[in-house]
């Protein structure tokens, strides 16, 4: 895999989420870019059991287990601030087995899929964010598949996304910032997925706390 970038991509005025994703791929599809499939990445997330924190009013954490359809053999378990460790998919079975120490959050499952798209040296995904039956955002994916240090290939990867999300472009990844010079690798993009999840959790939570 090459370096990646992953955005939210808000809404366009007076349409749908659906409509928004429309006009994204047709621009792709004016550029040039060519269909390669489809891609889902979803994520569901853990709390620490009541019963693991004591008396001491400790904070619980949260755990949050991925996966992503580029690495069908892999489920990822990214802790809250903390590291993210790569097992194979039997860690869904142990996570059941685990359920004294970690608990699944009602209604926590979000996850995007869309469809996988190649242009030159770049593989952009589209995709929908979900949860339950609701359409929430709009993901978008980039990645440079040539280069693995992002400090090499970041200037690339803005001019392209610019050439199609226009105003919309995001700044660098905070995972850029940490790695430097280090060899990009899948948890980065997983931990990008991660906080793109949680800020369309939230989005969703702000209208909600007023309500009375």
């Amino acid at each position: 895999m090459g370096v990646t970038c992953v955005s939210q991509m808000p809404v366009a005025e007076g349409k749908s989420v659906q409509q928004t994703v429309e006009i994204l791929t047709r621009k792709l599809e004016m550029l040039g870019a060519e269909k390669q499939g489809t891609f889902s990445v979803d994520c569901e997330t853990y709390h620490t059991a009541a019963s693991t924190l004591g008396s001491q009013g400790q904070a619980g954490k949260l755990m949050y287990v991925m996966h992503n359809s580029e690495y069908p053999l892999s489920c990822f378990a990214l802790f809250e601030n903390g590291p993210c460790l790569i097992a194979d998919t039997n860690f869904d079975v142990l996570m059941v087995k685990l359920k004294g120490f970690f608990q699944s959050a009602k209604a926590s499952k979000i996850e995007t899929r869309g469809t996988r798209y190649q242009y030159c040296d770049f593989l952009v995904k589209v995709g929908t964010v979900t949860m339950g039956p609701s359409a929430r955002g709009i993901s978008v994916e980039v990645e440079y598949c040539p280069c693995v240090v992002a400090s090499d290939c970041w200037s690339l990867l803005l001019e392209f996304l610019q050439s199609f999300l226009g105003s919309h472009t995001p700044g660098a990844p905070a995972v850029f910032g940490n790695r430097h010079d280090a060899v990009y690798g899948p948890a980065d993009t997983m931990v990008q997925y991660m906080e793109l999840f949680n800020k369309i959790r939230k989005q969703q939570q702000v209208p909600v706390a007023g309500i009375r």
